[in-house]
């Protein structure tokens, strides 16, 4: 394949326009194809994104008959992320999915496995690894400078976040709530961070008490649907790894909380570090206990990076989202929620 990547989209909503946003300053990239079963979705963001000569599809399997696409966007609900993946990777695709990779681990896998029979790439939307703050962290880490990583603490909590739009407030069509729509941000980034240990066992609760109730106060995003709502609130976990490493996380749409809270806090035998809207390394030096501020950030442009990253995997970069990270971080979040309905930690293997 030249360096030329032309794209064809499997969702042409919200996140689609984001992508696609990003993908058009890249050279040799064009958006060739969308697909959607809602009449209308694709021809806006054509119309929005200046992208004549775009082809629309209302059937995704349709467009994958496209020879001249070389890539695919899959962005669709998470229960919808599973097939097409597979279904454009058969077809001799390259493939970046949103996040999460899948409705659960066993999927997740079977993704991975036909990226590998397929000989293609596949890229999970895990954009905040990218971004200055934790790959300055990463960094540290993977030089020894924190020493040995034992804990870290995730949070991705809002005080009164429940979207009032799409189906986040339907296990059967997005898998969970919280943990797995924003804890899967945390919890994909501090796994990076902490160099993708493997985990070896879990344990969780998860909490609903305000979500399926009419609203009592008012929300930034305006009252959601309580009565299909069967998600929990709030998720509160605890992850083993084999090499004696633990985190906690803690994610929530609703919660009794003074602010939202999007944060890491690293801690290892030698130093730590704590990853929010920037971030900041903790050590000793000559006797003291110091604390280490960068001076100069990149600017924070982790979607777009994540998005470049996706394209330079394609023309024979690192992979620096693969699809087994996918399947690890979807395994943490199976074994967290089966803990949750258990009562007690769980395995995971």
């Amino acid at each position: 394949m030249s360096d030329k990547v032309r794209v064809g989209f499997v969702g042409a909503g919200g996140i689609a326009g984001t992508h696609i946003n990003w993908l058009k300053p890249v050279e040799g990239v064009e958006v060739i194809a969308l697909s959607d079963v809602r009449d209308g979705a694709p021809e806006n963001l054509i119309k929005a994104h200046n992208l004549d000569g775009a082809k629309v599809f209302k059937d995704y399997k349709q467009m994958l008959k496209m020879d001249d696409i070389d890539a695919v966007s899959v962005c669709t609900p998470n229960w919808m992320h599973k097939q097409p993946t597979i279904n454009a990777l058969n077809a001799g695709k390259h493939v970046i999915v949103e996040k999460p990779m899948a409705m659960n681990a066993k999927d997740s896998q079977a993704m991975v496995d036909a990226a590998k029979a397929a000989g293609k790439i596949l890229t999970i939307g895990f954009q905040h690894r990218f971004r200055p703050g934790p790959q300055f962290v990463r960094r540290a880490v993977a030089e020894g400078q924190r020493g040995d990583v034992i804990y870290c603490r995730a949070h991705a909590l809002r005080r009164r976040g429940i979207p009032s739009w799409g189906v986040f407030g339907q296990k059967k069509l997005q898998g969970g709530g919280p943990l797995i729509d924003i804890g899967v941000h945390i919890l994909e980034m501090s796994l990076y961070v902490m160099g993708m240990p493997k985990p070896v066992a879990a344990s969780a609760s998860c909490y609903t008490y305000l979500g399926n109730k009419k609203p009592e106060a008012t929300a930034a995003w305006g009252d959601w649907d309580y009565k299909t709502y069967d998600v929990e609130d709030l998720a509160c976990g605890f992850v083993r790894f084999d090499n004696g490493a633990t985190l906690s996380i803690e994610s929530s749409f609703a919660a009794h909380i003074e602010k939202d809270v999007f944060a890491a806090t690293v801690m290892g035998t030698k130093g730590g570090a704590a990853i929010d809207g920037t971030a900041r390394l903790f050590t000793d030096v000559s006797g003291k206990m110091v604390n280490v501020n960068p001076t100069v950030f990149e600017k924070d442009e982790a979607f777009g990076v994540k998005m470049r990253s996706w394209i330079e995997a394609i023309r024979g970069g690192e992979n620096k989202a693969p699809g087994e990270h996918g399947v690890a971080v979807q395994k943490v979040l199976d074994a967290l929620y089966r803990s949750a309905e258990k009562g007690k930690e769980v395995a995971i293997k």
